[in-house]
C-alpha cells in the first residue's frame, strides 16, 4: 500500500493551481528538481499518470483532475487537524479564515481591523470576499472558518449569531429633490428611478424589497458589480439608490457629485451577522471577532 504524504499532495495541487513548475516549487518553498521528483515517485506509486508534461504548458491527467480535488480535501482537513490542536492549546491563537460580502468588507473592516490587532494579536486573520452563496458553499466545504454576511440565511448545518443591524441611506446626486432637507420618507421615493446591483447579491434583494412597497422603478438597461460603481452612477444624475450605512460613511460619505440621507423611523435596515459550521473547533476564536465586529461596526 502506498504511504501518502501530505506533502505530495500540496505539490500536486500547487501544480494544478500555477501549471507552472517552477512556480508551484517556488509557492511550496522547494527546488523544482525535488518537486518533480516527488510527483513522478507519486505517480508510480499510485500507478497512473497525473500530469502532462510538455515543452510550454503543463496539464493534469484526467485522473489527475479526480485525484486534485479529493487532494484538496485531504489537504483541508490536515490543516484542520493542526488548527483544532492550536486550539486547544490558546484558542485565541493560529489561522482564522474569515469571509465577507463584497458589501460589507470594504467599509467594516478598517473600522475594526485595528481594534482585532490589538485585542486579540495572536490570532491570524486570513481575510476572503464572497457573494452570499459561494460563501455558504466555501463555509460547508471547510474551505472558510466563519462568514460575515446578511441574514437570514439557509443555516443547515451551521450557527449563526446577529451581530448589528446596518440602517439603509438614500443616496441621490447633489440637486436632486430628496438631495436636502431633514430625514426621508420611504414614501417619497415613490416614482424615482432606482440603481441596483447585479443579481447574485443580497443587497439587491434587500432593496429592491424597500422599493416594492413605495413604487419605485428599477433602471432595467443597468445593473452594477459594486456600490462604487452604484456610487458613480448617481453622481452622473441616472438615478438614486440605497446604500448600507457603513457605505455613506468617512470619506465614502464625501463622494462628489452624491449627498446620502436617512431614512425617518421606522428606517429600512439589513441585519448581518456571523456564521459558522456547528462543527467548527474556532468557536471561541469566532466569537471573540464577532464581540469586536458587533461592538464597534456602528460606533
Amino acid at each position: 500500500m502506498i504511504d501518502l504524504k501530505l506533502k505530495d499532495l500540496r505539490y500536486l495541487v500547487a501544480l494544478a493551481d500555477l501549471r507552472h513548475f517552477g512556480r508551484a516549487a517556488e509557492a511550496c518553498h522547494v527546488s523544482q528538481p525535488t518537486l518533480s521528483a516527488q510527483l513522478k515517485k507519486l505517480e508510480a506509486g499510485l500507478g497512473v499518470q497525473l500530469v502532462e508534461r510538455g515543452n510550454r504548458r503543463v496539464a493534469l491527467t484526467a485522473a489527475g483532475q479526480h485525484i486534485v480535488a479529493r487532494a484538496r480535501t485531504m489537504l483541508e482537513a490536515g490543516d484542520d487537524i493542526v488548527e483544532i490542536a492550536r486550539s486547544f492549546g490558546d484558542p485565541l491563537a493560529g489561522r482564522l479564515r474569515l469571509a465577507l460580502l463584497p458589501t460589507i468588507g470594504p467599509y467594516l473592516l478598517p473600522r475594526v481591523t485595528r481594534r482585532l490587532r490589538k485585542a486579540l494579536p495572536r490570532l491570524e486573520l486570513m481575510l476572503y470576499e464572497y457573494q452570499t452563496a459561494p460563501l455558504l458553499e466555501r463555509l460547508r466545504a471547510g474551505e472558510i472558518d466563519a462568514g460575515i454576511l446578511a441574514l437570514p440565511v439557509d443555516l443547515d448545518g451551521l450557527e449563526a449569531r446577529a451581530l448589528y443591524d446596518e440602517p439603509f441611506m438614500l443616496l441621490a446626486p447633489t440637486g436632486h429633490r430628496l438631495a436636502h432637507g431633514g430625514s426621508v420618507r420611504t414614501s417619497d421615493l415613490a416614482g424615482e428611478t432606482v440603481l441596483l446591483l447585479d443579481d447574485g447579491h443580497c443587497l439587491r434583494d434587500q432593496a429592491l424589497d424597500v422599493c416594492s412597497r413605495v413604487g419605485m422603478h428599477e433602471k432595467q438597461d443597468f445593473r452594477a458589480t459594486s456600490l462604487e460603481t452604484l456610487r458613480q452612477m448617481v453622481a452622473s444624475g441616472v438615478g438614486v439608490t440605497l446604500l448600507p450605512e457603513l457605505a455613506t460613511r468617512g470619506a465614502y460619505g464625501a463622494a462628489r457629485g452624491t449627498v446620502a440621507r436617512a431614512f425617518a423611523q421606522p428606517s429600512p435596515v439589513r441585519t448581518i451577522g456571523v456564521v459558522w459550521r456547528k462543527s467548527s473547533a474556532r468557536r471561541a476564536a469566532i466569537e471573540a471577532v464577532a464581540d469586536l465586529f458587533g461592538a464597534h461596526a456602528l460606533a
